[in-house]
């Protein structure tokens, strides 16, 4: 039976023209699956499906998640990162597809968990999860806070220059969580089996986004975290220089550490777009 699939573009390119056929005709597709993104059932005979295409650096996944949670796309990943969803997949009882790729499609796999060029060797990006209160709504949101100043690269000396850089790059200074920022575009998180990932930006060269911000391992994220962000399609990104927010052990701590930085004129933002599975 015909599946309700969308293939995009991006992917088609990827697995060819013959593959998507024999997809969306039913005969290489699951009809029902468990949805790589907010991990509940569906169907692709009765409701719109997306395939989503995960890219290492020697395999190639396809996996499947319900239209309203995510788009069909492709999304560039570490090996590492792509062999731990596949486990974390079949664990909970997805089917992803699993293909090597062409040599022309092989890649070299994101950057480190430092961004080269942002944060200097002797930085590393602590990142916190948490949900953020903001008129009425929860929303869900990374805080970012490096363990060292960052200095333009090429530059040397004490001055501490992260959150110029990502006001370079489109994140907007903030001095009250009133609203919500407004969508960096270009930019994603990364959400693989219900975890964290990465934080992806856009390649300077051109083609498939680059991991800005990379976890060492998969992040766990609470229920409530994860239902937000598929809720709202976008992730809360906030930065601040190092010092100004530590690591809060709650949430309430967490947002009367944004609010004091905020109020500082040492918080800067952007909404991210949902990437991944």
């Amino acid at each position: 039976m015909p599946r309700m699939l969308d293939v995009s573009d991006e992917v088609r390119a990827e697995i060819g023209d013959e593959e998507a056929a024999r997809l969306l005709a039913g005969e290489s597709a699951p009809g029902s699956y468990d949805c790589t993104s907010c991990r509940t059932p569906g169907d692709s005979e009765q409701e719109r499906t997306s395939t989503v295409l995960f890219i290492g650096d020697e395999t190639a996944v396809l996996a499947f998640a319900h239209a309203t949670c995510l788009p069909s796309q492709v999304v560039q990943v570490t090996e590492e990162q792509l062999q731990g969803a596949v486990r974390s997949i079949g664990a909970v009882g997805g089917e992803p597809q699993q293909q090597p790729l062409p040599p022309q499609h092989t890649q070299q796999p994101p950057q480190a968990q430092q961004p080269s060029s942002l944060v200097p060797e002797q930085a590393v990006l602590g990142v916190t999860s948490g949900l953020v209160l903001i008129q009425n709504e929860l929303h869900p949101a990374l805080v970012v806070e490096p363990t060292a100043p960052v200095a333009r690269p090429g530059t040397f000396g004490s001055g501490d220059d992260f959150l110029p850089l990502l006001i370079e790059q489109g994140f907007m200074p903030m001095t009250e969580l009133a609203a919500v920022p407004p969508v960096l575009h270009g930019w994603s998180v990364l959400l693989a089996a219900g975890q964290l990932h990465a934080v992806l930006q856009p390649n300077p060269n051109g083609g498939r986004p680059v991991a800005w911000w990379q976890a060492h391992q998969p992040l766990q994220v609470t229920d409530g975290w994860r239902a937000a962000a598929n809720k709202h399609q976008q992730v809360l990104m906030f930065s601040a220089p190092v010092g100004s927010i530590g690591r809060q052990p709650r949430e309430d701590l967490m947002r009367d550490a944004l609010d004091k930085a905020a109020a500082n004129g040492k918080l800067v933002s952007a909404a991210l777009p949902l990437a991944g599975i």
